[in-house]
């Protein structure tokens, strides 16, 4: 599995952006290899800060590029990644653990923030049940590999 990512250069051509819309994350790099080692920085720290130092040094990442502005972002541990990607899109839209449980039809938050920590399995159609909960104005932007 792994989470879509465009990378492209600025208008004016002088530096690469790179974003991964699912983890509401860009950055920039003076050449196309520094923006793709940017946003796997980028991606770490956002592991570190959400799910600890032990999390960060045990994820692994790796970039599958497609040949044009496209990447696919992947790791080995998919459940955090994508724990990581509804974290991220509950906090873009806002909302509260409490709110995003309450779109699910359930009255226990906990349920839903065993999801925002990784301690679940999360199959395809539940990920895209639980991102729309989470952000009603996105889409799943996952490849399957």
């Amino acid at each position: 599995m792994e989470l879509d990512g465009i990378i492209e250069k600025d208008p004016k051509g002088k530096y690469w952006i790179v974003e991964i819309a699912s983890l509401e994350l860009m950055t920039q790099g003076k050449n196309r290899k520094n923006a793709l080692d940017m946003i796997q920085d980028a991606v770490l720290e956002l592991v570190e800060s959400y799910f600890g130092k032990t999390a960060r040094k045990a994820f692994k990442l790796s970039l599958s590029e497609d040949g044009s502005d496209g990447f696919g972002l992947s790791c080995n541990n998919d459940k955090l990644l994508l724990s990581l990607a509804l974290r991220r899109q509950r906090e873009v839209s806002g909302l509260t653990i409490r709110e995003v449980a309450s779109n699910l039809g359930s009255k226990s938050p906990n349920a839903y923030s065993q999801y925002e920590k990784g301690t679940i399995n999360i199959s395809l159609d539940k990920y895209e049940s639980l991102l729309h909960a989470a952000n009603p104005q996105t889409t799943c932007a996952i490849r399957l590999g």
